[in-house]
């Protein structure tokens, strides 16, 4: 396209060319490349007192402290070596594949260690009158309430209480005792000015600086 414009110089007009530069906007497709997980590539250590039984995608495992089973998806597999460990592997390459790797070997760890010896949770009641029992398969709390806080015990769970402001939480399945903690704790969180409340034994509640008084 082009503009006419005068002159002063020459008296008469000069045309001035102008273009549009246009560009192709293109899409290339790229190959997504999935690296192999550092966690899902360590090898799993089985104990002697846990037996495992693999039947396709289905794996149990029974030790001393009861049995527990999975179902993983078609993304993972899972073999078991001569030597007594099991291995986690991809079976395809895609992204979801690599997510699922980390994943189930975390939890098929934790199955291993869960039948063998074991997980715990502790929790410490922090305020004046705030205690804790036991009463046949329920947790009793006394929290500050009008009325005590009566929590039943899962059957997998087992649940001790010491110098009535001590509890420990116990059982093979980890998500489990996680959970049942994480709800005692959520009856009493702890405050942040006096730390009043129920928090886990190695939680740090960070206090904050009550209002000053005014000054006279």
């Amino acid at each position: 396209m082009s503009l006419p414009l005068p002159s002063h110089f020459l008296g008469g007009k000069v045309d001035i060319g102008t273009s549009i530069p246009t560009t192709r906007v293109g899409f290339w497709r790229t190959e997504i490349e999935c690296k192999e997980s550092r966690i899902g590539k360590q090898p799993i250590v089985v104990p002697t007192n846990v037996a495992v039984t693999m039947a396709g995608q289905d794996l149990k495992v029974k030790g001393p402290l009861g049995e527990l089973s999975i179902t993983y998806p078609k993304e993972v597999l899972v073999e078991k070596q001569d030597s007594g460990y099991l291995r986690v592997r991809k079976a395809v390459e895609t992204r979801r594949a690599n997510q699922m790797h980390g994943l189930f070997r975390t939890l098929t760890d934790n199955m291993v260690i869960g039948v063998s010896k074991g997980f715990d949770k502790k929790l410490q009641l922090v305020g004046v009158g705030y205690r804790a029992m036991v009463e046949g398969k329920d947790l009793v709390l006394s929290l500050g309430f009008s009325h005590p806080v009566r929590m039943a015990i899962p059957d997998n769970l087992q649940v001790k209480v010491e110098e009535n402001t001590r509890v420990t939480v116990s059982g093979r399945d980890k998500s489990e005792v996680g959970q049942f903690a994480a709800t005692i704790r959520s009856w009493r969180p702890p405050e942040p000015y006096k730390g009043k409340g129920v928090r886990y034994v190695d939680e740090v509640v960070r206090r904050k600086e009550g209002k000053a008084g005014k000054k006279k």
